[in-house]
């Protein structure tokens, strides 16, 4: 596989444009050289053939060549609405879900959260999970970048939740009688909620139910905050593969 990368939209066969500072960054690493060829995709579906132009200390310029028409999503959509794990092992959630085919990401602050994030802090770190995001889209071969959410409290993401959305809703619980992932079958959209450290709390969890979320059970293991929704999406992956 070429070389990948991600360049804000709109791209345009027969144009030039100057690479971004992280695939500009790439490009040096890889000691690649004008005339090679590599990949762009910006988002929107499909990606393009491209050729290097120059390189220069800080800037590298690239022709845009043919489009061409790719599809290497999910066939449906899929949120995962999570309580943020510690430490960095968000990142490695953005990562991974990305990877698995991810639509949206909400990283969500609940009652047993470790990390609290809120204004300036909170749209930094936005932003570092965007760029975790789109590095993992060029490296899997992904033609769309998942939107990692502003921060928000789980109490105010249920409340601005439309009631009559359509899509299946469901809460990783460890309650008793919670459906199987066989009942988390793909439709349009599916959403997942899932908790954070020590997990939801029972107000937390009827929360949600009222919302319109059923409960789905991973089995009878606790998993931890950053392994139950990537299982989910691995599982959805593996099933219409």
């Amino acid at each position: 596989m070429l070389p990948r990368f991600f360049v804000a939209p709109p791209l345009q066969a027969g144009e030039s444009c100057v690479l971004p500072p992280g695939p500009t960054r790439h490009v040096q690493v890889l000691r690649l050289q004008p005339g090679d060829a590599i990949t762009l995709f910006d988002g929107q579906g499909g990606e393009w053939q491209a050729c290097i132009e120059q390189i220069g200390r800080s800037v590298v310029s690239v022709q845009i060549g043919e489009h061409l028409a790719m599809d290497r999503e999910l066939a449906f959509e899929v949120t995962i609405a999570l309580g943020m794990p510690a430490n960095e092992r968000m990142d490695s959630v953005v990562e991974k879900a990305t990877e698995l085919g991810v639509a949206f990401i909400q990283p969500l602050i609940c009652e047993r959260s470790v990390l609290r994030l809120a204004g300036e802090r909170a749209d930094k770190k936005v932003t570092h999970w965007q760029s975790v995001a789109a590095a993992a889209s060029e490296q899997c071969g992904r033609t769309r970048v998942p939107t990692v959410q502003p921060v928000c409290t789980l109490s105010a993401w249920l409340a601005r939740l439309a009631p009559e959305a359509t899509g299946r809703r469901h809460v990783l619980s460890l309650r008793t009688g919670g459906h199987g992932i066989a009942a988390a079958q793909p439709s349009e959209s599916l959403m997942f909620l899932s908790g954070p450290e020590g997990g939801l709390s029972e107000a937390e969890e009827q929360a949600a139910l009222r919302a319109g979320f059923q409960p789905l059970s991973l089995g009878p293991r606790v998993l931890r905050a950053d392994t139950a929704p990537l299982a989910v999406l691995a599982a959805l992956a593996l099933s219409i593969s």
